[in-house]
């Protein structure tokens, strides 16, 4: 499923050209590589490189910092793709020279590490930089490849497996197959070698009780005890897993009652099939007790990513109260906030969480998003 056009592609091409590093970033094997092969395809009359910087010589060259030999090595050009920066020492400033020095040759750099690159380069292109993000493939984009019936009809195996392009479309045997390489080989490469961790195996208990908590709040306190660590080395590994987009966090919403929980954290993951694999759960959704999990870690992965491509800029939270009422999702934009209750299955059952958030927060939207509904906040 690699030729699906994927939404961010033609937002990079509108700001190619206007004197600014363009940075793509995104997990590995989510795309990046396919996508900035083709912009390297299509601009022929740019004369566009593409140079791999996991390679040692392409390495090594820019980080003489010496702007001359570098443009020398590249040869001709006035497009340059630079895949897999992180791996560049002192990338900020390198591409700062560049940038400086030769504003005519317009440069993409992705990095599937946002501690590495993003760190490196922020301080150095204030005002020289433009940053996107790739995900695993969103519904707007399989839909628009496959087509909606398709992707509904689709839907049970994508809660199993996820939408990674190389497991996206592919039978049952041979996306458990591919999943669980992606998660034993590319994910664990990337936090440990990016992050100079060394405990492998505390990475992967980590992982795997995040998996189970899905949904739920997350204490790093009981975490660090059934760790056998610190507070302090739990948040700094749930860090580097954040940066590196694996998981992402929803803090606790909380403006007026005192039974509101204040300081809590809800821990996803960005595709539902890592986490899947992380604890070899990949049951059809009829079959799982954990399918309220699932469902919402799926869909508000799917918001987000949604939000982030339509470029509609919301706080996100979680609302919860210490007697355990709780609305699954909230977003904040100009001073309204709207909720949203995910539910894989309607129960009919009188919602006490909604009557107290409504009591809290008057006028406020709450919706109900479910197997009928859930497309309506993820498509244009």
């Amino acid at each position: 499923m690699n030729n699906i056009l994927r939404i961010v592609e033609s937002q990079i091409k509108e700001k190619l050209f206007h004197g600014r590093v363009i940075i793509l970033f995104g997990a590995r094997r989510t795309g990046k590589t396919t996508l900035v092969k083709r912009l390297v395809e299509q601009y022929p009359e740019k004369n566009a490189k593409y140079f791999q910087c996991e390679l040692l010589a392409n390495k090594e060259v820019l980080e003489t910092q010496d702007p001359e030999k570098i443009i020398k090595y590249w040869g001709e050009t006035n497009l340059v793709v630079l895949d897999e920066a992180q791996n560049v020492g002192r990338i900020g400033e390198v591409l700062k020279l560049l940038v400086d020095i030769h504003p005519e040759i317009q440069i993409v750099a992705t990095g599937s590490s946002s501690f590495e690159l993003a760190h490196k380069t922020k301080e150095s292109m204030v005002g020289r930089v433009e940053e996107f993000m790739l995900y695993p493939l969103a519904v707007s984009e399989i839909t628009d490849k496959a087509g909606w019936g398709e992707a509904e009809r689709s839907l049970s195996s994508w809660l199993q497996y996820g939408s990674y392009p190389e497991v996206w479309g592919e039978s049952t045997r041979e996306a458990r197959g591919r999943l669980d390489q992606l998660v034993s080989g590319y994910l664990y490469k990337d936090v440990l070698m990016y992050a100079g961790i060394k405990n492998s195996g505390l990475i992967k208990d980590l992982l795997q009780l995040l998996s189970r908590q899905v949904g739920s709040e997350v204490s790093y306190n009981e975490l660090a005890g059934i760790l056998g660590v610190d507070r302090l080395t739990v948040k700094k590994y749930i860090d580097v897993l954040e940066q590196n987009f694996v998981i992402f966090t929803l803090h606790s919403y909380s403006r007026n009652l005192r039974s509101e929980i204040r300081k809590g954290i809800k821990i996803y993951f960005w595709d539902i099939g890592v986490r899947n694999s992380l604890i070899q759960a990949f049951s059809p959704m009829e079959l799982r007790v954990d399918n309220g999990a699932v469902w919402e870690n799926w869909w508000i992965a799917e918001r987000l990513k949604y939000l982030k491509y339509t470029q509609q800029y919301r706080n996100n939270y979680f609302w919860r109260t210490t007697d355990q009422h709780e609305i699954d999702y909230i977003e904040e934009h100009e001073n309204k906030i709207e909720g949203f209750e995910i539910k894989w299955r309607k129960d009919g059952k009188p919602n006490k969480s909604l009557k107290d958030f409504n009591s809290a927060y008057p006028n406020t939207q709450v919706n109900i998003v479910d197997r009928k509904n859930y497309w309506e906040w993820l498509m244009s």
